[in-house]
């Protein structure tokens, strides 16, 4: 045996209706396959009766046999989970129309290696962004989208998702709106990012419309993406103060900015398993 075998860490996720035992239960399971807790959070919704957990171990079984420790007690206690190993990079596709920010960002944390993602591919509108996704060395798809081709552009997203085996989707300033059938297709497996003022400040240039008013507070918004158009369970925000003295040139460009953080933070998140769905919310394990 290895050392990568001796040392191989997975991370356990699970949701399911709250009662006394879960815990035990999982903890056992996880003993008979010889696996050592190294990190363990959960939490109980007292306002929709569910339970969430989190675990990581390490373990020299392989993921076969974790998986067939776990399943009568998944079974027994009406569970949804998932066993991961930890480090496996989430396979991602990235959907940008022409604002660089948010795509910027996401392509230079993965390359850095502070974001577990592996990108395949980049999808957009319009071509403005090309350039950028040579520069990182991502394939560029250029899916033009009308009223009259929305069907088929779709068509050839979906067609990318199979082919490149996709597990998350991220609409990094996409500014095209999915049909419902899409955004069921993709519930809890496509983050959106937006500003935070949502229902203010609806339509063409929300910072300069947030100028106008003189909010104090700009921000970002980062949430899984349904059929509700911006109306998702959140996964991520973030606020900065701002004063009289910005102009809305600057607004913009402080917007884009936390809108970037906001985002790489919610994928990193997603990525490491750390959000569950919880009905119209989130549970984000620290």
């Amino acid at each position: 045996m290895n050392e990568d075998q001796l040392n191989q860490a997975y991370v356990l996720t699970l949701s399911c209706p709250d009662r006394p035992g879960i815990v035990h239960a999982v903890a056992g399971a996880l003993l008979v396959a010889g696996s050592n807790i190294m990190d363990s959070q959960q939490y109980g919704s007292p306002a929709t009766g569910n339970f969430f957990m989190r675990v990581e171990v390490t373990t020299a079984a392989p993921a076969s046999e974790l998986r067939a420790a776990l399943e009568p007690v998944a079974a027994a206690f009406s569970m949804q989970w998932s066993l991961n190993t930890v480090g496996d990079k989430v396979r991602t596709l990235i959907m940008a129309s022409t604002s660089a920010h948010c795509l910027n960002d996401l392509l230079f944390q993965q390359r850095s290696g502070t974001l577990p993602i592996e990108i395949p591919a980049i999808v957009s509108n319009h071509r403005d962004l090309a350039g950028l996704a040579e520069f990182y060395g991502v394939p560029f798809h250029y899916i033009p989208v009308t009223k009259d081709t929305k069907e088929q552009a779709e068509d050839k997203l979906r067609a990318l998702l199979a082919e490149h085996d996709i597990e998350l989707t991220v609409l990094a300033r996409y500014m095209q709106i999915l049909s419902d059938e899409l955004c069921t297709d993709l519930t809890g497996k496509a983050i959106n990012i937006h500003h935070s003022f949502l229902p203010s400040f609806k339509g063409a240039k929300p910072y300069h419309q947030a100028h106008a008013r003189g909010v104090k507070l700009i921000g970002a918004t980062a949430h899984f993406v349904t059929a509700a158009l911006d109306e998702g369970p959140i996964i991520e925000q973030e606020v900065i103060r701002v004063d009289h003295a910005r102009t809305p040139e600057q607004f913009v460009q402080m917007g884009r900015d936390v809108e970037g953080r906001t985002l790489v933070q919610a994928v990193q998140w997603h990525a490491e398993h750390r959000v569950l769905l919880d009905g119209n919310r989130t549970v984000v394990f620290n």
